[in-house]
């Protein structure tokens, strides 16, 4: 299999070297640009077409939501974790709205950067309840259109509604007795029958249509 390959997008030259440190100990991930801020983000993706961007929030001359909006826009199989020193909720869900699929927290140990960053690629990632719980906040209160008829199957039906629940693959196929593999076929044709991106729309989908308790 070939590398993921990861490009960089931090402010501070210290933070860069930081994550560079990490992640050249693995052979699953090739470092292939960094920048200073989103222009230099957007500029860099176009250039060297990177399958995962970590993206500061905080930065000069356009920051990193800015970035991520109008990267996800023109590249929208690009993916971005978002990185900062900040955990707070709001920063979090700022950022998936803006079309972020990861967050990560600066001073995370640096096995679990790798740990999360490789599930991140493979796109095993789960979503955490609290974001979850951001969502519902902010979406419910939106929801006006009845629930529309749901194009899955019984079993998709039940995936769906333990993505949203913020099980992981390996929780759903532990609970339905299903193999990991399924549970990603599963994923796979959930996303293409709702023409839905990932586990954040996903969830998203499931609380405007009314399928959560």
């Amino acid at each position: 299999m070939q590398p993921f390959r990861i490009l960089i997008i931090d402010d501070h030259s210290q933070a860069r070297e930081g994550i560079r440190d990490i992640l050249e100990e693995y052979e699953d991930f090739l470092i292939v640009g960094e920048g200073k801020n989103g222009e230099e983000a957007i500029h860099l993706t176009e250039e060297l077409m990177p399958d995962i961007i970590l993206m500061d929030i905080q930065m000069p001359v356009m920051d990193g939501l800015e970035a991520t909006k109008r990267i996800k826009l023109q590249f929208p199989y690009v993916k971005i974790v978002m990185i900062t020193v900040s955990d707070d909720i709001t920063d979090l869900f700022d950022a998936l709205k803006k079309g972020a699929q990861g967050y990560l927290v600066k001073n995370l140990q640096s096995e679990l950067w790798y740990e999360y960053l490789q599930a991140f690629a493979l796109d095993e990632v789960p979503m955490s309840k609290e974001i979850a719980f951001q969502i519902l906040k902010d979406f419910v209160k939106n929801k006006s259109e009845p629930a529309e008829k749901t194009p899955l199957s019984a079993r998709e039906f039940e995936v769906l509604k333990l993505v949203a629940s913020a099980l992981s693959n390996k929780e759903i196929s532990e609970k339905l007795f299903i193999s990991e593999h399924t549970v990603k076929s599963h994923l796979k044709n959930i996303l293409s029958k709702l023409h839905l991106d990932n586990r954040v729309q996903l969830t998203k989908y499931a609380y405007q249509q009314g399928l959560m308790d």
